[in-house]
């Protein structure tokens, strides 16, 4: 009897031994899962928001140096082909066979004038091209698009404007300039507020695209828009319609940049609030100001000498007739 009970006992301490093993490992598993999921949880509470992100690029404290071009913009793409000179207060962009680059601004903006001055490609810029423009985010994004479009050498620049509202473009106007915009800098400028969009080259206006809200056609005024600029190649469609392909013996091209200024209501995404108060549409001159009889006249002068495409008049593309807006703009 004796020697049976220490069996048994010796058979129930072989087995205890057996599971303290599978004791242990159940016991590290469920310490290592809580450590894990303690880490977890405070990298989760810890981490910024979306909207505290897309707030965060228009902090004035997000910056590399004090100059304008690290102070409100950033890399959108392309970032080796972005350069930052003078102490930030001049940027280039460089477009070469493997890539061409983009910047963005911190700040997003509910209307706007943004000026800036920009030196385009010289030489044969065929098939490049170059942009500065307001955009915002989504599908049924709105857009007022400067795009710079290269050409041959002794071949004037194509500056091609569009407006999107709501997802929908096609409204193309195209101009040549009057004098060569890759000899030196000149000043372009997006006037943008609740009566119309207007674009400028020198501060002298080339095109109108006036509310019509009341004829039925959407007019950008509730989406906020960030300011972009890139340098890109586009030779499948930029010059002469493709005709003409990018010179890759000639790359690097370069765009530069400086003098940028805005005046604008500034948006946030976090409180979804504009800095622009009900006070400011009467007193701010860029959230009132539209073109006078004057100044549109002698724009439609301009028109008549410089304009090489517009939409309002091409019945091929639109044989249902011109857009609404075209009677008032």
């Amino acid at each position: 009897m004796g020697i049976m009970n220490q069996r048994n006992s010796s058979h129930s301490s072989s087995r205890s031994h057996k599971f303290l093993p599978y004791l242990a490992f159940i016991l590290f598993s469920a310490i290592f899962v809580f450590k894990v999921d303690i880490i977890i949880s405070q990298t989760i509470s810890g981490a910024p928001s979306y909207n505290n992100y897309l707030d965060s690029l228009t902090s004035p404290n997000l910056r590399f140096g004090n100059g304008t071009f690290y102070r409100h913009f950033i890399a959108s793409w392309g970032e080796n082909k972005i350069n930052r000179v003078e102490n930030g207060e001049m940027l280039t962009l460089t477009l070469d066979k493997l890539s061409g680059g983009g910047f963005e601004s911190k700040k997003v903006y509910l209307f706007v004038r943004i000026d800036m001055q920009i030196k385009l490609v010289p030489g044969n810029s065929a098939g490049t091209v170059t942009t500065y423009y307001l955009a915002s985010d989504g599908d049924h994004h709105d857009e007022v698009d400067f795009e710079f479009l290269g050409n041959t050498s002794g071949d004037p620049y194509t500056v091609h404007t569009n407006v999107f509202s709501q997802g929908k473009g096609d409204r193309e106007q195209q101009f040549y300039l009057w004098f060569d915009p890759t000899q030196d800098f000149h000043t372009y400028s997006i006037l943008w507020n609740p009566k119309s969009i207007i674009f400028y080259v020198d501060n002298i206006p080339i095109r109108e695209f006036r509310n019509a809200e009341h004829l039925g056609v959407p007019y950008p005024n509730e989406q906020p828009m960030r300011i972009y600029s890139s340098l890109w190649n586009a030779d499948e469609w930029a010059t002469q319609g493709g005709r003409v392909k990018t010179n890759w013996d000639l790359a690097p091209f370069v765009a530069s940049f400086r003098n940028f200024s805005s005046d604008g209501c500034i948006y946030s995404f976090r409180t979804r609030t504009s800095s622009c108060d009900a006070a400011d549409y009467s007193t701010k001159p860029f959230l009132k100001m539209e073109l006078d009889e004057r100044s549109r006249e002698n724009m439609k002068r301009l028109q008549r000498e410089r304009m090489v495409y517009d939409y309002c008049t091409d019945v091929p593309r639109f044989p249902q007739g011109p857009a609404p807006e075209c009677t008032i703009n």
